[in-house]
């Protein structure tokens, strides 16, 4: 008995592999920065009780008595009177996804490049080689 193994042609492989590479490049792209924003207010309010302030406040009195101590690490106060992730969340989240967006892309772009490369080389026909 003999056993026949269909091969589909190349270019259904390649499709099928861009079509997933575009899938994966999707969710990269936009799984992350959507998780963000609708986590971003509740996480907000928390930063803005005064629970969190007087934590911040307290964090920065520690920094400021350690400042000035002799040692192997010197400690710097933080210039922010907010939490830093606070001022993240609130002014800077635009130029993060903006930067996460480019740099997912660029990422996924250069392994698109070397995925198709070994697709390619897989389905080549073996009558190319000298």
């Amino acid at each position: 008995m003999m056993i026949h193994v269909i091969q589909k042609p190349r270019w259904h492989r390649v499709s099928l592999t861009r079509t997933l590479l575009g899938i994966v490049w999707l969710l990269a792209l936009l799984g992350p920065p959507t998780l963000i924003l609708r986590t971003r207010s509740g996480w907000i309010e928390q930063l803005q009780s005064p629970e969190a302030q007087a934590k911040w406040d307290t964090f920065r009195e520690d920094m400021k008595q350690q400042a000035g101590r002799e040692g192997p690490v010197q400690r710097k106060v933080p210039k922010s009177a907010e939490p830093p992730l606070l001022v993240w969340l609130r002014d800077y989240l635009w130029l993060a996804i903006g930067a996460w967006a480019l740099f997912s892309t660029v990422l996924c772009f250069f392994t698109s490049v070397l995925v198709m490369g070994v697709v390619g080389d897989a389905t080549s026909p073996k009558s190319d080689l000298p």
